[in-house]
């Protein structure tokens, strides 16, 4: 069973950011210094655990009216699954939940945009470089 929460506990946010070390930094190369941007003190953080355990993390930020939505990912082992798709229903109904957001954002890595797409995402803008990886940004109205 998964269970996907917001949460705020020391330990939570480290689990949060081990998993997020593990896929950024060891999987796809970012840069340490660009995924600890000092920016996690200001965001929402949630932790997906299947049985009990840790798989997945992402993290949100209000910016005006708009939630930015980031650091989404889920381990290797837990992938192809629809973990990721759970995680994202997740991060999207806190965001409704508060309601201080009409629109969500996020930058998503060129090759999941079909991902966020099948989410209700639509793409705008140009492409652009992000930590040496592909990126398009992507908006859904709530």
């Amino acid at each position: 069973m998964v269970d996907i929460r917001v949460v705020t506990s020391k330990e939570d946010i480290a689990t949060c950011l081990e998993i997020r070390r593990i896929v950024f930094i060891e999987e796809q190369e970012v840069p340490v210094h660009e995924e600890v941007d000092g920016e996690d003190g200001k965001c929402v953080h949630l932790l997906a655990r299947l049985d009990g355990e840790p798989i997945g993390a992402a993290r949100f930020q209000y910016i005006g009216e708009k939630a930015k939505i980031q650091r989404v990912c889920i381990l290797k082992q837990a992938r192809g699954k629809g973990l990721g798709a759970e995680l994202m229903h997740g991060v999207l109904k806190t965001i409704k939940d508060q309601a201080k957001a009409k629109t969500a954002i996020l930058g998503s890595q060129t090759h999941a945009l079909e991902f966020y797409q099948k989410l209700g995402f639509e793409a705008y803008g140009d492409e652009y470089m992000d930590a040496g990886i592909a990126h398009k940004d992507m908006k859904i109205k709530l």
